[in-house]
């Protein structure tokens, strides 16, 4: 079993503190640039953030002190399985399983040459810079990671999460790593022999959690720890469901958090902007490597967050009324929309489900569990709260008329005669005779279709120019979704500039 020895909850309480007494952000940003940039990243295979809460957990529960807890969501099947493959492979390149095409524990077809390891990339940008991985599962560091990494090792079984945490400690004491991987197993392994509810798994919990004290300890007492400005990341690949096991759709499998202290992150903060892929593109940010769009990458700075309108709505949203399979705790739809927007339901039919009646505004967690394995799953890059229209959860009861409903964007400043770009989030399923389209008016004039769905389209962002007529001073963009018992739409991260 793993040793237990670790610094006290004090110390790291203590440690928090001295990083959240600044002046200000903009103090705690000059000082990390006066200091070398190293980043840390723990892999806990299977951890359930609701467990790490029931389990105590003092060395986590001082790093989300210090830091931000971001609870998220994985995708589902046909998109990948909730399997470690999938999931280590999305956290380590900063793409999700349709762009590194990992959709099992073989990872046959992946690719890894157009998507490698944010390691690999660091390699790269930076060949000075020291990288070294650790990992109790072989994969990760024989497939997943490339030989470019300076160091890569995986723990013989016989040591298993013991000899990982050594291996990682021995690192960081007596070594100069510039960026860190460390995985560790028993968690997950508990999962599959117990379960997720037995008090074995809270057990290797308790034990992942002091490893994991014993890391971060090693971190704080390097010599030079005073003049290094350390992003310490915590995340897991999937979740568990509670007699064990993990790969289906259900919200305990694809559940995952992303645990992290920075400079720049607010001590004691929470989060649900935050995706898997954002480990990576994080820890590349904080090295000084510049995101080259090239890269394609889905992940995106913790340290950069972007605002959302939708995201303004997580105040508002309300239990369930017509879902019963959703709990009846899960706080997750709103008819609402944010400041500057509406909704036109003027043509909207009558009766059916309330929570879809017309534009919805609504979060991964309570929407997927309307009705699991219809692909609601593949939704991965909408974040936070998003708009839904969805014909067919609304049909779910009696309806009169079909679905017809346009979201309305604010005023947005344009400037007459140049261009303008408009960009959103969509995922779109088609069933025929339903149909979305994008139109945008000037001035308050009749709107114009400017792009038109009757086609699946998978989740992805959309990015359109549109030629501003002279003169014109404000633009308005609207999705309109019509359609009867047939699919849905989802539009997020809505923005329009001018040039």
């Amino acid at each position: 079993m793993s040793s237990r020895r670790s610094v006290s909850r004090r110390t790291l309480l203590l440690s928090a503190a001295v990083v959240a007494a600044s002046a200000g952000p903009l103090a705690a940003v000059a000082r990390a640039a006066a200091r070398t940039p190293k980043v840390l990243v723990i892999g806990l295979d299977g951890a359930l953030l609701s467990r790490i809460e029931d389990a105590g957990a003092p060395h986590l529960g001082a790093l989300r002190a210090a830091g931000l807890t971001a609870p998220s969501t994985l995708y589902a099947n046909p998109l990948a399985p909730t399997l470690s493959g999938p999931g280590w492979s999305t956290i380590l390149t900063g793409v999700w399983p349709d762009k590194h095409n990992v959709k099992d524990n073989s990872f046959t077809g992946h690719r890894f040459a157009r998507h490698p390891d944010f390691l690999t990339r660091v390699e790269t940008a930076k060949p000075t810079l020291n990288t070294y991985a650790v990992s109790s599962w072989a994969p990760i560091t024989d497939t997943v990671l490339s030989t470019r990494v300076d160091s890569r090792v995986s723990t013989p079984s016989a040591e298993y999460d013991t000899g990982t945490t050594a291996r990682a400690v021995a690192r960081l004491r007596d070594g100069d790593p510039d960026a860190v991987f460390v995985h560790l197993d028993n968690i997950d392994h508990a999962g599959h022999t117990y379960g997720a509810a037995s008090a074995q798994y809270l057990d290797a919990v308790r034990t992942a959690d002091a490893q994991v004290g014993q890391i971060v300890a090693a971190v704080r007492a390097r010599p030079g720890f005073a003049a290094e400005d350390w992003l310490i990341v915590v995340t897991a690949d999937h979740g568990h469901t509670p007699a064990g096991g993990h790969g289906g759709s259900t919200l305990a499998e694809r559940s995952t958090f992303v645990i992290a202290t920075g400079p720049t992150l607010a001590p004691g903060s929470v989060r649900y902007d935050v995706k898997l892929p954002d480990v990576a593109a994080s820890a590349l940010a904080h090295l000084g490597i510049a995101l080259d769009p090239a890269w394609d990458l889905d992940g995106r700075p913790l340290q950069q967050p972007l605002p959302d309108d939708f995201d303004t709505l997580r105040g508002q949203l309300t239990p369930r009324v017509d879902e019963t399979g959703i709990d009846a705790a899960l706080l997750g739809f709103t008819h609402t929309p944010p400041a500057g927007w509406s909704v036109d339901n003027s043509a909207m039919g009558t009766g059916g489900v309330t929570e879809w009646r017309g534009w919805s505004f609504t979060t991964d967690a309570f929407w997927t569990q309307s009705q699991r394995d219809q692909e609601r799953e593949s939704n991965i890059r909408a974040r936070g709260v998003f708009a839904v229209a969805d014909g067919d959860e609304w049909h779910d009861k009696a309806v009169s008329g079909t679905f017809d409903s346009t979201l309305v964007s604010p005023a947005y400043p344009v400037t007459g005669g140049g261009t303008a770009t408009l960009t959103y989030t969509t995922y779109y399923r088609q069933e025929a005779p339903q149909k979305g389209e994008v139109l945008v008016s000037y001035d308050g004039a009749a709107p114009v279709t400017v792009r038109t769905y009757t086609a699946t389209v998978p989740s992805r962002t959309e990015t359109l120019t549109l030629q501003v007529p002279p003169g014109a001073r404000t633009a308005r963009v609207r999705f309109r979704y019509t359609g009867g018992n047939n699919w849905f739409w989802v539009i997020d991260q809505v923005r329009l500039t001018s040039s």
